[in-house]
């Protein structure tokens, strides 16, 4: 019978300040390692048009989801105004069991939440080479008022002293760069010892089968 030990696949949870690039670094690696999963969200906000249950998001009503809550199935979760939003801890968990590696995309509240839950995940920090590179980025996007651009600037201090609680810090100056840097982290956890147990017993095995062979 075969016992051999099957290996886990990797959660990688890459967060950062808003404006840091998370978002357009993940979307990178996601076309560079296309069998990575994107972990899907739940939410209780209705569909928006064009948006698939499943691939989108995982829609429920608020009861279906404080029911979740009760029984401890998110990895994270936080009501953002009316709706709440949250990780599902069996997607994520039953594809890292199965040997898959899942991407978080996520921000620094919801990570640390994560990893109270989870702490064999590989967690990344992006970080913008400056404050001012930050604050243009933001401004770029068109999407703020001022007001809430002020906001989250004044708000960079706090969630840059959070940056001790990650595995790996990568400052977002070069878009390649950091791209290759992330990349580079995931390649090696794959090949950690502690992630290959299966695989170094069965070729463990086959030294033994050969040696015991030979005699």
């Amino acid at each position: 019978m075969n016992t051999t030990k099957k290996d886990k696949g990797i959660l990688l949870v890459v967060s950062g300040p808003s404006g840091a690039g998370k978002g357009t670094i993940c979307a990178a690696i996601r076309k560079i390692f296309p069998k990575l999963n994107y972990s899907i969200s739940m939410t209780t906000r209705a569909p928006r048009k064009g948006e698939v249950e499943g691939t989108s998001y995982f829609f429920r009503t608020n009861e279906e989801f404080e029911k979740l809550i009760k029984e401890d199935a998110f990895l994270e979760y936080a009501r953002v105004y009316d709706h709440y939003y949250g990780t599902p801890k069996k997607y994520a968990l039953d594809k890292i069991e199965n040997g898959e590696s899942v991407l978080l995309e996520i921000d620094i509240q919801g990570a640390m939440q994560v990893k109270q839950r989870y702490p064999q995940g590989v967690f990344v920090y992006v970080v913008p080479p400056s404050l001012d590179v930050l604050s243009a980025r933001i401004h770029g996007r068109g999407t703020d008022s001022e007001e809430v651009i002020q906001k989250r600037l004044a708000k960079i201090t706090d969630e840059l002293a959070m940056a001790h609680k990650y595995d790996y810090i990568i400052v977002n100056d070069v878009l390649e760069d950091a791209v290759h840097k992330v990349c580079s982290i995931l390649e090696a956890e794959s090949c950690k010892l502690s992630r290959n147990e299966g695989q170094v017993e069965v070729i463990f095995n086959q030294y033994i089968n050969k040696e015991v062979g030979s005699k």
